[in-house]
């Protein structure tokens, strides 16, 4: 795990100029930096050594053929099996990235990025042809953006890095990308904040030119899938068997590894099959002051009944305001999810004692593990009628049951919009009065999370939610991850998000996980194989904290300071009804998520 920079097709920047950008990230390669200018190119690279910690791994690295100039960020778990599939080459090392330079001399660039299994963002230069191909792992774990000044390109594994280079420092802010940001509370991609600026997709190449670009999709989540697996034994042998398989892949390293350990259901069946492997490995885990946030007794009870090390840190406002800060630098792009707080703290207690923690991030997205799937699922047999007939049925069910069998997701002019304003918690109206110049409702057109029809097919309707929740919650969680664990130098890896998981999770029929009451069903079931005891009372805690009491009293000034006296009524924004917002939530409303949008933007520009 490590980040990069880089120039094409410009003039670039003088090296001692150039070194101080490639600076600003060490943090996410601390262990060697190395800069490399061939041709059209300039790369830059921080590495934070993993596997192969000789100079055999070191980076940017020239392909045998000379022909190819390569950066990879992340780990090819499927490289040694590879190694096998090639002709036979006499390896300098055993590192992923040798590995990759020898399959794209021999595959060609397209072929080999399709065969790798793992999380990555590579940089990739063919001297022959005066070419670069930015290149996204399938999941979106690891991120990768861009700028361009004309003919001119800049990249970077973090995005406040992209912007300090002198030929973004006049950039401004891209108005419908801050609607975005407000009203979802993260940039996601293909989006960049400030104009000119991008990201790549998930699963996405991108081949520049001298003269242009071109973009190309060679993994996407499906849409349309068969569900093979539809007898409930054989889906949980076929996810106990590919779990295993796929931490074993993730356990391998030249370092210390650890892994995260929640009150859950994705993490302690992550930890469950380490056990298998490595029953001596450590497990970090965070619990809170508040009951109503704390899943650390069930932590620790997972962890006794796994007889697994544990090493566990309760937060309180005084530890909190303890690392405050340091948490917030981690936020290098505007990004609002303050389980950030919690993450960044567990990730420098896991720093402690390892370099790699496997966490259990993407279940709830593969397995229907949220609410949202049945708070728009319950209403798909009135989507259909016309808008007046569905707000009096919404009206009849209010009176009769308080909307406990139709909810207000029934007057949302379509499924997709339903389901893509369940992720706002600052609503149009809202940003409308604090950003009085914002059209917030107007999304950019390359934004397209959203976009599905309508649907009377529950399987349809479900399998369209978890491509959207793939490639839009998911991605909010996977930068909070990624922004947390790096600022700590602590490379996270996410095994049920590996492909070879993923796409055997396409198999299982969707009712093993999914019903009215019922949440990614299938692996509380299989939770229960190796936690006997394991009672599900209902309840989705997640690495939270209770924020909206800590804005009303020991961070009560922070917040003040930060969002009346920063910078953001620079960009338009309404002082008086910052303020009013303020004074509400002090009041006893709950504006915390508007709040901390606020906060963590004011932060960033």
């Amino acid at each position: 795990m490590c980040g990069f920079v880089g120039e094409f097709n410009s003039e670039h920047l003088a090296e001692p100029i150039f070194k101080e950008w490639l600076e600003i990230s060490k943090h996410r390669g601390p262990d060697d930096s190395r800069l490399v200018q061939e041709g059209m190119v300039q790369f830059g690279f921080n590495r934070l050594s993993i596997q192969d910690l000789t100079d055999a791994g070191a980076q940017p690295m020239r392909s045998p053929s000379g022909r190819f100039l390569i950066m990879l960020n992340g780990e090819l778990y499927n490289h040694l099996s590879l190694r096998k599939s090639l002709p036979e080459y006499n390896y300098k090392g055993h590192s992923d990235t040798e590995t990759l330079c020898w399959a794209i001399d021999q595959w060609g660039i397209t072929k080999a990025i399709s065969s790798l299994d793992g999380m990555f963002a590579i940089a990739i230069y063919d001297l022959e042809k005066e070419e670069l191909f930015l290149i996204r792992d399938f999941a979106g774990i690891k991120p990768l953006f861009y700028g361009t000044i004309g003919h001119k390109l800049l990249f970077s594994s973090q995005y406040d890095q992209l912007m300090a280079h002198p030929l973004l420092k006049d950039a401004r802010i891209n108005q419908e990308v801050l609607g975005v940001y407000l009203r979802f509370h993260y940039m996601p991609a293909p989006l960049g904040l400030y104009e000119n600026t991008a990201q790549v997709l998930p699963g996405e190449m991108i081949r520049f030119t001298k003269t242009g670009f071109s973009k190309m999709r060679y993994w996407e989540l499906p849409t349309q899938v068969s569900e093979s697996i539809s007898d409930e034994n054989k889906a949980l042998e076929e996810i106990d068997e590919t779990m295993l398989e796929v931490v074993r892949d993730q356990l391998i390293a030249d370092v210390p590894v650890g892994a995260f350990l929640s009150g859950g259901v994705d993490s302690p069946l992550i930890c469950a099959q380490i056990t298998k492997l490595n029953p001596n490995l450590k497990v970090f885990s965070i619990g809170s002051d508040s009951a109503k946030h704390d899943e650390s007794a069930l932590a620790i009870k997972y962890a006794q009944t796994l007889n697994l090390k544990q090493n566990l840190k309760k937060l309180d406002p005084k530890i909190v305001l303890e690392y405050w800060d340091e948490a917030i630098e981690a936020l290098h792009e505007p990004l609002a999810d303050f389980s950030i707080i919690p993450t960044y703290i567990v990730s420098k207690l896991a720093k402690q004692d390892v370099t790699v923690a496997l966490s259990g991030d993407g279940g709830d997205e593969l397995f229907y593990g949220y609410d949202r799937f049945w708070s728009v699922g319950k209403n798909i047999s009135f989507q259909g009628l016309p808008h007046i007939l569905r707000k009096g049925l919404y009206g009849i069910d209010k009176i009769w049951s308080g909307n406990r069998n139709i909810n207000d997701v029934i007057l949302s002019e379509n499924q997709s919009s339903a389901h893509q304003n369940l992720h706002s918690r600052f609503k149009y109206k809202n940003v409308s009065s604090v950003f009085p110049h914002l059209d917030a409702s107007k999304i950019p057109l390359d934004w397209t999370t959203y976009s599905y029809n309508n649907s009377s097919n529950p399987k349809e309707l479900l399998h369209n939610m978890r491509h959207a929740e793939f490639y839009g919650m998911m991605q909010k969680t996977l930068r909070k991850v990624d922004l947390a664990s790096m600022q700590n130098s602590l490379e996270v890896r996410v095994p049920l998000l590996q492909k070879k998981f993923i796409e055997m999770s396409l198999t299982i029929d969707h009712r093993l996980s999914y019903d009215k009451g019922n949440k990614k069903q299938i692996l509380k079931t299989l939770l229960k194989k190796y936690i006997p005891n394991y009672e599900d009372d209902g309840v989705k805690r997640g690495f939270n904290v209770p924020l909206g009491d800590w804005i009303r009293k020991d961070l009560k000034l922070t917040f003040q300071e930060q969002i009346l006296e920063g910078k953001l009524q620079d960009i338009g924004m309404s002082r008086d009804a910052a303020e009013l917002m303020l004074k509400e939530h002090h009041e006893g409303k709950d504006r915390k998520w508007p709040l901390f949008t606020l906060y963590a933007l004011s932060k960033q520009i």
